[in-house]
C-alpha cells in the first residue's frame, strides 16, 4: 500500500469514528452540563494519552513543536469539544451534523496557509461544490435563517480546521497518536480545573445514555479517532485527505437515524451520492503531499 493510499485508509477510519461524535455529544448534553463535559471528556483522554506516553517512551517534543500542540489543544481538545456541545442545547445532531460538511474546506484552507500544500485549482471547485451543498442543505432544513446553533457550528468547524491542519502537520514527524496525547496532557490541567468547577452537584440524575455518550466522545472522538485521523492527514496530505470530512456528515446522518430514531428522507440520500462524487473529484486533482522527514516506526516510539 503506497503512502496516499494508506492516508485515505487511515483517514478514513478516522472520519468513521468522528461521524458518532455530534450523536453521541447530543445524548451526552442531556444529561451534562456542555462546559463540564467538554472538560470530562479531555480530561479522561488526557489521563489515557499520558499513559500512552509513558508505555511507549514517547520523546517530550521540541519547544517549537510545543507551540503548535498547544494551538491543536485549542482547536480540537478544547474549541470544537465546547462549541459543539454549546450548538447541539439549540439545535438536533441531524442539522449540526450536515456544518460539518464545511470543514474538509476550513482544513484546507488551513493547510494551504500552514502546511505548505498547494492543490490544483480544480481541487478548490470539488472543494467548494461539495462544502456548497453541505451549506445549502443546511441553510434550506433551517428555513433560511441564522440561528445561535448555526453561528457556534460555525465556529467549531473554524477552530477545528485549524486544529487539523496543525496537528496534520506535526504528525508528519511527530506520529499521529503523539500528537493527540500531548495536546490532551498540555490542556489536561486546565480542563481538570473546569471540569471540577463545572461538576454537577450529584451524579445521580444523570441518565445511564448520558454516561455512554461521555464514554464515547472521550474515548473515541477525543483519542482514538485522532490516532487513525492525524496519520491520514501526515500520510495523504492535510488537503486531500481532509475532503473525507465531507462524508462524516452524512454518516453522522445514519447514526443519528439509529441511535436517536431521526429520519433520513430522499433529500439527505441526494446529497449524500453528490458529497461522494465531490470528494472523488477532490481525491483526483489533489496535488502530491507536502513530505515528512519521516514516517513509520522508530525505536524511539515516535512513529506510528
Amino acid at each position: 500500500m503506497d503512502r496516499m493510499t494508506g492516508g485515505w485508509v487511515s483517514g478514513g477510519v478516522g472520519v468513521l469514528i468522528f461521524s458518532g461524535s455530534l450523536p453521541a455529544t447530543r445524548v451526552a448534553v442531556g444529561g451534562f452540563d456542555p462546559v463540564f463535559l467538554t472538560g470530562a471528556r479531555a480530561v479522561i483522554a488526557g489521563v489515557l494519552g499520558f499513559c500512552l506516553l509513558l508505555v511507549f517512551r514517547a520523546k517530550r517534543p521540541a519547544m517549537p513543536d510545543l507551540l503548535l500542540l498547544v494551538a491543536v489543544a485549542i482547536g480540537v481538545v478544547v474549541g470544537f469539544p465546547l462549541l459543539t456541545a454549546l450548538a447541539l442545547q439549540h439545535m438536533t445532531s441531524a442539522h449540526a451534523l450536515v456544518f460539518i460538511g464545511l470543514l474538509p474546506l476550513a482544513t484546507a484552507v488551513f493547510g494551504v496557509l500552514r502546511g505548505g500544500e498547494r492543490p490544483r485549482p480544480a481541487f478548490w471547485l470539488c472543494a467548494l461544490a461539495g462544502a456548497g451543498l453541505v451549506a445549502g442543505f443546511a441553510w434550506a432544513r433551517a428555513g433560511g435563517g441564522v440561528a445561535t446553533g448555526d453561528l457556534l457550528m460555525l465556529g467549531a468547524v473554524l477552530v477545528c480546521g485549524f486544529g487539523y491542519a496543525e496537528g496534520g502537520r506535526l504528525s508528519r514527524t511527530l506520529g499521529g497518536w503523539q500528537v493527540i496525547s500531548w495536546a490532551l496532557v498540555l490542556a489536561l490541567p486546565v480542563m481538570l480545573a473546569v471540569a471540577v468547577v463545572a461538576a454537577p452537584a450529584g451524579f445521580a440524575a444523570v441518565p445511564l445514555s448520558a454516561w455512554l455518550g461521555l464514554a464515547y466522545v472521550a474515548l473515541f472522538s477525543m483519542l482514538i479517532g485522532f490516532i487513525f485521523w492525524y496519520r491520514g492527514l501526515a500520510l495523504g496530505g492535510i488537503a486531500a485527505v481532509g475532503q473525507l470530512q465531507l462524508l462524516q456528515p452524512l454518516l453522522g446522518l445514519a447514526l443519528a437515524a439509529l441511535i436517536l430514531g431521526e429520519a433520513v428522507d430522499g433529500a439527505m440520500l441526494a446529497v449524500t451520492v453528490a458529497v461522494v462524487a465531490c470528494v472523488a473529484g477532490a481525491r483526483s486533482f489533489a496535488g502530491p503531499p507536502a513530505l515528512p522527514r519521516s514516517i513509520g516506526p522508530r525505536r524511539d516510539g515516535r512513529g506510528l
